[in-house]
């Protein structure tokens, strides 16, 4: 996340609290009037059993919250929650990220794979625009910059899709929109970072400007 982290470091728009996996096993609010505090939650490259399992409960074996099951209520009240692509995102590699059939992927407006949902396009692909006239495409125009890879995913009838991949590499969905209860959800497949996203793509202009939309509308009621 440094590369992204950075871009907004000055950027006041925004408060962003970033807890690496190493912290956020213990760290990672267990109430959910704490989670109440933010406007969004993102999780990124961060497998379920690192949410699931609190030290109380791998070393002391004593019971602890759900705190999936409490990122789902926090949607449920009006929240809204993000993931994002990546190696221990959806099922991830060797399927170890292990959020299917968890209260992530009820929240979200896709449905995840039972294994191993990795997708490597080294050759780069070319990025499909399906709702362009949607506001996380503001200022958005023109032809993207390769990607290299995404998690595979399968949209809910009820999403709204907005970019995916192209029809001869799949149609796999890249962004998509959901709701849940009274909040909403939103799933980046690919990643934030290398490698599945090519140094031209970190470099354009509308790099920054895709995240300040995601940031916006995650934020926005």
């Amino acid at each position: 996340a440094d590369y992204l982290l950075n871009l907004f470091a000055k950027d006041k728009k925004f408060n962003i609290e970033h807890m690496p996996s190493h912290q956020a096993s213990e760290k990672f609010p267990s109430e959910l009037n704490l989670l109440n505090k933010y406007s969004s939650i993102i999780f990124s490259d961060i497998g379920s059993n690192t949410i699931l399992l609190h030290p109380n409960v791998w070393i002391k074996g004593e019971t602890f919250p759900n705190r999936l099951d409490l990122v789902k209520k926090y949607v449920e009240n009006g929240g809204s929650f993000l993931m994002i692509g990546g190696y221990l995102s959806f099922q991830g590699i060797n399927g170890t990220a292990r959020y299917h059939n968890t209260a992530i992927e009820e929240i979200l407006p896709v449905n995840i794979l039972k294994y191993d949902d990795r997708i490597e396009i080294p050759q780069g692909f070319s990025i499909k625009v399906d709702n362009d006239n949607h506001e996380l495409l503001t200022n958005l125009k023109g032809r993207w910059p390769a990607l290299l890879g995404l998690n595979e995913l399968i949209a809910k009838k009820e999403s709204n899709v907005i970019l995916s991949i192209p029809d001869s590499l799949g149609k796999h969905p890249l962004l998509v929109e959901g709701k849940y209860g009274l909040g909403k959800t939103l799933v980046w497949a690919s990643d934030i970072g290398p490698h599945w996203i090519s140094k031209d793509f970190m470099e354009w202009e509308g790099y920054k400007q895709l995240w300040e939309n995601i940031f916006m509308w995650l934020r926005s009621k």
